[in-house]
């Protein structure tokens, strides 16, 4: 098992950072990424030319992550409470999943989860902190209505305005940025994370559709650079989704599903 080292504050960070204030981060230097990183505003990983080493070796320490922490796990346990009051058997068939023996088994990603009568999920998988509430808050939460195959963009989502922009810049920006550079990730997905191939979705030169949940699919649209035009990437949602899972929950298990490809990204190409 692999010990982080906690970067303390903004200057431990500043340090191990190229300090050549680029600002391809979007902030004008160096010292205040690492004072955003600290912050929590941003993350490592948005400089591009940060060590990968440092990506997997540090972690970030301050009161406001810490905070935040102590709030999901608050949440979490909420959450928990509330699922031990549902029927997960007669809940199966709304959310598309399985309930066997004293277990609801749902899909995420092709990999199967399963969630008992007190909230608590099992995999044989790694289950990711971003995973956790949005996969309560889909038992507790879906309309079960069946995807229709009609697709919106994040923003066009019940309340998806509220976060659009922090979708953006969390979740389709860093994508774009993998893609890029590690266009076979499309095949990745569909290899090991059932995505399924849709050809010329939006005219796009590459696309994939992923099932987060059972019922709520999401489109990934990738268009290569072409004459002046830069490169895109743009997700896409079944219509249904803000109907079977709330908005925040949306956001965060694709921002999860994000930082996920970011460090597989990173493995591989070490």
């Amino acid at each position: 098992m692999r010990i982080m080292t906690e970067l303390k504050n903004a200057m431990e960070i500043f340090k191990k950072l190229p300090r050549t204030n680029c600002k391809e981060c979007g902030i004008p230097t160096c010292f205040a990424f690492a004072a955003a990183v600290f912050k929590g505003d941003k993350r490592l990983c948005d400089c591009t030319h940060v060590d990968k080493a440092v990506i997997e070796n540090y972690s970030i320490a301050n009161s406001d992550s810490r905070t935040l922490e102590r709030e999901e796990a608050k949440a979490v346990e909420e959450l928990r409470s509330r699922v031990a009051e549902v029927d997960l058997a007669a809940a199966a068939e709304r959310l598309g999943g399985v309930y066997s023996g004293e277990h609801l088994t749902l899909k995420m990603l092709g990999k199967d989860f399963h969630i008992d009568q007190n909230g608590v999920i099992t995999s044989l998988c790694h289950i990711h902190g971003w995973l956790t509430i949005p996969m309560l808050n889909y038992i507790l939460e879906s309309e079960g209505k069946t995807p229709v195959g009609e697709w919106t963009p994040f923003r066009e989502l019940k309340d998806g305005w509220v976060r659009a922009g922090l979708f953006e810049q969390r979740c389709e920006k860093p994508l774009k940025r993998i893609a890029d550079v590690h266009t076979d990730l499309f095949e990745f997905m569909v290899q090991i994370f059932s995505a399924k191939h849709a050809p010329r979705a939006f005219n796009s030169d590459i696309a994939v559709t992923l099932y987060p949940l059972p019922k709520v699919p999401m489109l990934i649209c990738y268009w290569r650079p072409e004459g002046d035009m830069q490169s895109s990437v743009n997700i896409f949602f079944d219509k249904t989704a803000a109907d079977n899972l709330p908005i925040d929950s949306i956001y965060r298990i694709t921002a999860g599903i994000v930082m996920m490809f970011e460090k597989i990204v990173v493995t591989h190409a070490a």
